[in-house]
């Protein structure tokens, strides 16, 4: 069932999405060399309470940590490790979710760890667009297929892979909720995007084959190739005028400068 948000009920999940948008940038200044996802998990999760939020993340369906910190051919869900040190040339998806007043915020952004092959940030360059270009067919009276195929469309015309087995999706009271948002897909299908919807739409996108592996952790999504991918994540509230971005990359971006 989808659940339309009122504007007060929207306005705390932006608050939200800005704690998660802060918190990614408070990660993006430990990000280097030598640091292991682990300690980045250990600083996003002090920030996160120390903030008056709860990280969504933890206990989640048994899930172990406060962030999802996936690493090169890793696509999501990558649990975070003090055996995983981050090098020189990785690229690093961080993915984060506060719960506060009641709501949920969930947002997510590929780093690069120093300097990092003319492919890869080609690939994370595409697939930021694809997130642009899918969020701007989040206003109502659209469908979900409007958004899926503008990703897709985008990020095909590259030669890249996106990803069939993840989604985004609803969030308000819970982290999950309907409908689901495929980063594929067909213009003019799929659920009717309606005034108060707000949802998740986050492009998973590999550099090469699409297929994917689920790790024996029960969490992590690989690469069956292991080519590198990219994951960027906003909550958006559908709105007549057009989307209404609850997440702040600006935030983020003026901590990368």
């Amino acid at each position: 069932m989808i659940y339309l948000k009122t504007d007060e009920e929207i306005e705390l999940i932006r608050e939200n999405n800005i704690l998660v948008s802060r918190t990614l940038a408070e990660v993006a200044r430990h990000i280097r060399p030598g640091v292991s996802t682990a300690e980045l998990d250990r600083i996003a999760e002090a920030f996160i309470r120390d903030h008056g939020a709860v990280p969504a993340c933890k206990g989640y369906e048994g899930y172990p940590a406060a962030t999802c910190i996936s690493v090169n051919e890793q696509v999501v869900h990558g649990i975070p490790s003090s055996k995983c040190i981050l090098k020189e040339g990785d690229i690093v998806s961080v993915d984060l979710c506060t719960f506060m007043k009641g709501f949920v915020g969930d947002s997510a952004y590929t780093f690069a760890v120093g300097e990092v092959a003319d492919e890869v940030k080609q690939l994370m360059a595409v697939t930021k667009e694809a997130l642009y270009r899918g969020t701007a067919q989040a206003k109502a009276g659209n469908r979900v297929g409007d958004i899926s195929a503008a990703v897709q469309e985008y990020v095909e015309s590259f030669g890249y892979g996106v990803v069939r087995e993840l989604e985004g999706h609803g969030l308000g009271h819970k982290m999950h909720e309907d409908p689901g948002v495929p980063n594929y897909g067909a213009r003019g299908r799929g659920p009717l995007l309606k005034e108060g919807m707000v949802i998740c739409i986050e492009p998973m996108i590999t550099l090469g084959n699409k297929s994917v592996v689920f790790e024996r952790d029960g969490w992590t999504v690989r690469t069956r190739d292991r080519m590198p991918a990219a994951h960027y994540e906003f909550a958006v509230a559908v709105r007549k005028g057009g989307p209404d971005v609850l997440t702040d990359y600006s935030i983020i971006e003026e901590a990368l400068n």
